[in-house]
């Protein structure tokens, strides 16, 4: 078995295949790794003598409590560091061996080369140092057997040493994951990180539906309870020579075993999100195998059937909180329509009560000038009368036909950023009224209009426009947020290719953004002015 370098997430990427050297340590400035990040990873390959260099701790022998899961991993990970240090002592040892062996070996290949040097001298001479040569390469050749002898012999001892650290090893990682397979995640970043899109487990019409179906579940939870339905245990027991007073035992150990178990399922109930329903589930059935484990002598079980139903009763608590939010967020999107629908009714009223103040007006001036005979001011006067009688008419109509509206685009680039856009609608004489309510305090900057469509069915248009960007959402889960990644110059390509492009009023490609450019401008001022005074 090999070792294969496996850098954290949260480090820079390693070039691929890069081994560090022994004694590397990670440089101060990066990120520490993950809890229980293993740093060096075994590999299937069995000539592969990679040395790790100090891995994550490792856990101790033994069989882990109930409650101290956690500490006993920390204690398995610290045995399986120092059985890692040993396995890195040895590979050293077998290493400078080698390097050894190797300087002997190119130590006698040079006396021979000088031993093929001398054989053309005087043979006298030559005779002389091929004794002395010969004596010498005796010498070490027997220094290097015996030196071969000790390495193979070190190396035998240190193979058995590492397969005895290796057999460690996995052993600690084999006690490692069983105790990790016990720990229940509760971390709410963790939770919400894999959290994704929450289905309902039980189909309700809306919240009153699932509020009535958790209190009977409720009920049918207490009668088993009740009827000693939740839990299972031995009766054969005897105290003392009385099976009266084991069963008594028997019955107050359930007892406690119960309300341990009853305790756990409340805490999840009572703390219940919808995104922690997994994490609470396996909780609860981890708390059952736990007590089904010290429970063992006395064959004292929580019932599947009891425990079916307190986990329908974390299923329900959770759906009811999703339908609860939903409806909140639905409640909100309809008492926001109804704003605006309010609002527009009351400017409808309001221009109606100008026009017709205007009309009395012009009425006065038309029969002042008939009266005195003149008769081109008089037929002004009618023309004004006129047009003030379309107005009024256009605004009856609009108040009338509640789907006619503007279709605005707008965008905010100092709190969403460059290239998003919200598709709205509203039935207001001027949308413009609506973008500065939406501009509010509740986003830093104001909104830049890029559109404003007038049409006789607004809701329609704005419907295609979103089913067009569809892809596009920002928030693909509350379809209500109406923000798309898009620009001014697509949605103006959608209203050619939907044929209503005479319907756009007004049409800017890009935004203004007066407040978010002036005040990047006074930060970089700022920044200018505290280099002297930093320097």
């Amino acid at each position: 078995m090999g070792y294969r370098f496996n850098p954290p997430p949260n480090w820079p990427a390693v070039p691929v295949g890069w081994t560090p050297p022994p004694g590397w340590q990670p440089p101060a400035d990066w990120p520490a790794p993950p809890k229980f990040w293993q740093l060096w990873t075994l590999e299937a390959d069995p000539q592969s003598e990679t040395e790790p260099p100090q891995a994550g701790p490792a856990p101790a022998s033994g069989k882990p409590g109930l409650f101290g899961s956690r500490k006993r991993a920390r204690e398995l990970e610290a045995e399986l560091a120092a059985e890692t240090a040993k396995f890195h002592q040895a590979v050293s040892q077998v290493r400078e061996l080698s390097a050894h062996n190797a300087s002997l070996n190119a130590e006698l290949t040079d006396l021979k080369t000088k031993y093929a040097q001398l054989r053309g001298r005087d043979a006298l001479e030559a005779e002389r140092e091929i004794r002395q040569m010969r004596q010498t390469l005796a010498e070490l050749e027997q220094e290097a057997q015996k030196q071969r002898d000790t390495q193979v012999q070190d190396r035998d001892g240190a193979k058995a040493h590492l397969a005895s650290i290796q057999r460690q090893v996995d052993e600690a990682s084999a006690k490692l994951a069983s105790i990790r397979g016990e720990i229940v995640e509760t971390e709410e970043i963790a939770l919400l990180q894999e959290a994704g899109i929450y289905e309902f487990r039980h189909r309700l019409a809306d919240a009153v539906a699932y509020k009535a179906a958790l209190q009977r579940l409720k009920d049918s939870i207490k009668v088993s309870a009740k009827n000693n339905h939740a839990i299972t245990a031995s009766t054969d027991w005897t105290v003392n020579g009385s099976a009266v007073q084991g069963q008594r035992m028997v019955r107050d150990f359930s007892k406690l075993m119960l309300r341990a178990y009853n305790a756990e399922a409340d805490n999840c109930v009572r703390s219940m999100r919808p995104y922690r329903l997994d994490s609470a589930k396996d909780r609860l059935s981890k708390t059952r195998e736990i007590i089904s484990r010290l429970g063992k002598t006395m064959n004292i079980n929580i019932s599947p059937s009891y425990h079916r139903l307190r986990l329908e009763e974390l299923e329900l608590t959770a759906d009811h909180l999703a339908k609860v939010e939903e409806e909140k967020e639905r409640i909100r999107a309809e008492r926001e329509r109804q704003r605006d629908e309010q609002q527009a009714q009351r400017e409808f009223e309001r221009e109606k009560a100008r026009l017709a103040k205007e009309e009395a007006h012009w009425r006065n001036v038309l029969q002042k000038w008939a009266e005195s005979g003149d008769d081109q001011q008089a037929e002004a006067a009618q023309a004004k009368l006129d047009e003030i009688g379309d107005a009024i008419r256009g605004v009856e109509e609009r108040e009338a036909n509640i789907r006619t509206g503007w279709v605005y685009v707008i965008s905010n680039v100092g709190s969403f950023g460059d290239g998003v856009v919200k598709i709205g609608l509203t039935r207001r004489l001027d949308p413009l009224e609506r973008v500065r309510e939406l501009g509010d305090a509740s986003v830093p900057f104001r909104f830049d209009v890029h559109a404003k469509i007038f049409d006789a069915d607004a809701v329609s248009l704005e419907t295609r426009l979103h089913q067009h960007l569809a892809d596009r959402r920002v928030n693909r889960v509350n379809l209500r947020r109406e923000f798309f990644y898009a620009t001014p110059s697509e949605i103006l390509a959608i209203l050619e290719d939907l044929g209503l492009k005479d319907n756009l009023v007004d049409y800017v490609e890009e935004p203004e953004a007066q407040e978010w450019r002036t005040s990047r401008q006074l930060a970089r001022g700022n920044d200018e002015l505290s280099v002297p005074a930093a320097s």
